[in-house]
């Protein structure tokens, strides 16, 4: 299967170099997955604006890392993992919540019900049960949630696809693996 590479910025297109500037400029380095998705700038402004758009949406930080945790934990996606237990943390969320919310035995009714939802999204393909979608509303989310969450979905399964067809190098502090289930 081919892999790709992250790009060394010296040989990225201008507007990918330009994007990669923003980036480091926020982060204060060039995470491998925007350094390998630069191959093609258009993506990687559609990736960038896609997540801008959506921190000023229904979601605080913490759900939004929650969301994406439940999601890379479905797909088996290494550099999700790390990157948002890395990001779950610094977004206060603690080690045990990042373990708890992977394993969908969260003790905060919201985060459960949302990661609930996200999960329920992904393994079913977009055909969440009426159980996951009760517990999501009655948790306090509005059909906006709802229609942002999904938005939420996408960008993480291109996250986690992208990784596993790229091969990224994880470049964020190793995660804990949970236990496995009997």
């Amino acid at each position: 299967m081919s892999r790709l590479e992250a790009i060394r910025y010296e040989e990225a297109s201008p507007e990918a170099q330009e994007l990669l500037d923003g980036i480091k400029k926020k982060v204060l380095r060039i995470p491998n997955i925007y350094a390998t998705i630069a191959h093609s700038p258009v993506a990687l402004k559609a990736f960038l604006e896609h997540t801008a758009a959506l921190k000023s949406g229904a979601f605080d930080a913490q759900e939004t890392e929650a969301i994406a945790l439940s999601i890379a934990q479905v797909n088996h996606c290494g550099y999700c993992l790390a990157a948002h237990t890395a990001m779950a943390k610094m977004a206060g969320l603690s080690e045990e919540d990042t373990w708890a919310l992977r394993s969908g035995t969260s003790r905060d009714t919201k985060l459960k019900a949302v990661t609930g939802l996200a999960k329920d999204v992904v393994e079913t393909q977009g055909h969440p049960s009426r159980e996951k979608l009760d517990a999501f509303f009655a948790a306090g989310y509005n059909q906006a949630a709802l229609v942002e969450l999904i938005a939420l979905v996408a960008l993480n399964i291109f996250t986690n696809y992208f990784n596993h067809i790229a091969g990224t190098t994880v470049d964020f502090p190793a995660y804990k693996e949970l236990p496995a289930v009997a």
